[in-house]
């Protein structure tokens, strides 16, 4: 992914520790760029760096008096936590703003869970705050909605997967999992947030980012098996029966909710044509190894 404009700096990356985080630094060093890192705790790479919290009811006066100047924001915080931050951000000489939400404000509004419904609306919520107070203080904004993010051995998705298998060496299914997926890699995604940063055409406007292919469910775990160098094996299993074992599992498996079974029938799919032509999106295909 290539862009003509060159960054505009400083740079400050909201999140650092993320999944994202430590290929955008790295991205941003290959670049010639050393950013300026903000986070609950400090980077692997020894990146510049202040601890904050986004949830701290003073986080506008606490910024303000220790943020340096910044002109280039990437935000890969959850974005519900952002609107607060962009004052003092302003305050800092922000300009231009890419931030990361989730295509789950799409897949998660109508889910049977409640908690799920509340994450989709928090997300959407997020993403108008961010764009009317962008608009009204002449701030560049784009805002990324990446699919299921992987990072192997480091996520909470594909990775979850991995450790089941290599525990159990079977993965239960809901039904036959045809549902279709596009997992995206993190690096990939820090990638994409710089070329999107550099290229005029992504100002002010939001991209939904997809992986390199489009897989059944189950096909993407048996490359999760394949990643493991393990003959896949999956078990089928009737609905009521899948629901009952997560019902079952919540205790010792953190995340589960009836809504993950449903949903490895949905196809959870997306396009990122306009991303392509804006500023070269170029994703991996899904071949991940642990």
């Amino acid at each position: 992914m290539t862009a003509e404009n060159p960054l505009k700096t400083p740079v400050l990356v909201l999140g650092a520790t993320s999944l994202i985080g430590g290929h955008l630094l790295a991205r941003l060093r290959e670049a010639g760029v050393e950013p300026f890192a903000v986070s609950r705790r400090p980077p692997e790479d020894g990146a510049c760096w202040l601890d904050a919290d986004l949830t701290a009811t003073d986080l506008s006066e606490y910024l303000a008096d220790r943020l340096p100047a910044v002109a280039t924001v990437f935000s890969l915080s959850p974005i519900w936590l952002l609107p607060a931050a962009l004052p003092a951000l302003k305050a800092r000489g922000l300009s231009r703003l890419v931030a990361f939400s989730s295509t789950s404000r799409f897949t998660k509004e109508a889910s049977p869970d409640a908690d799920e419904r509340a994450v989709a609306r928090d997300l959407a919520d997020a993403e108008a705050a961010v764009e009317a107070w962008c608009a009204a203080h002449g701030v560049a904004w784009t805002i990324l909605r990446p699919t299921l993010i992987y990072d192997e051995g480091r996520d909470g998705n594909v990775s979850r997967i991995a450790r089941l298998v290599k525990r159990f060496g079977v993965m239960p299914l809901s039904g036959a999992g045809e549902g279709l997926r596009q997992p995206v890699h993190a690096a990939d995604l820090a990638a994409g947030a710089l070329a999107a940063a550099r290229a005029p055409a992504a100002r002010d406007r939001a991209y939904d980012l997809v992986g390199g292919e489009t897989l059944t469910y189950r096909a993407m775990v048996d490359r999760v098996f394949q990643g493991l160098d393990r003959r896949p094996l999956t078990l089928p299993l009737p609905t009521w029966l899948f629901s009952l074992i997560m019902r079952l599992a919540r205790p010792f498996y953190p995340g589960a909710t009836l809504a993950m079974g449903t949903r490895m029938g949905q196809d959870l799919t997306f396009n990122s044509a306009d991303a392509v032509r804006d500023f070269g999106w170029a994703p991996r295909g899904f071949r991940p190894r642990f």
